[in-house]
């Protein structure tokens, strides 16, 4: 499983999602998907944005979880 660090990113820049989607240019609805984790997939512009805005890499942002199972 994929986990996103979004929601602790913005925490640390105490930014909201209205902010984050005015600061990248992102519609709100692609923000919140990631922030509350439900998004089913990300485009690369989008990854490459947020990760400019955080000044992170792709491997802040994302995380595979190893212990997942699959059902």
């Amino acid at each position: 499983m994929v986990r996103c660090h979004l929601a602790r990113l913005m925490g640390e820049h105490k930014m909201k999602i209205v902010d984050v989607a005015r600061e990248t240019g992102l519609n709100r609805n692609t923000v919140t998907l990631l922030y509350k984790e439900t998004a089913q997939r990300i485009e690369l512009d989008a990854l490459d944005r947020l990760c400019k805005l955080f000044n992170c890499k792709v491997g802040d942002l994302l995380e595979i979880q190893e212990d997942y199972e699959k059902n």
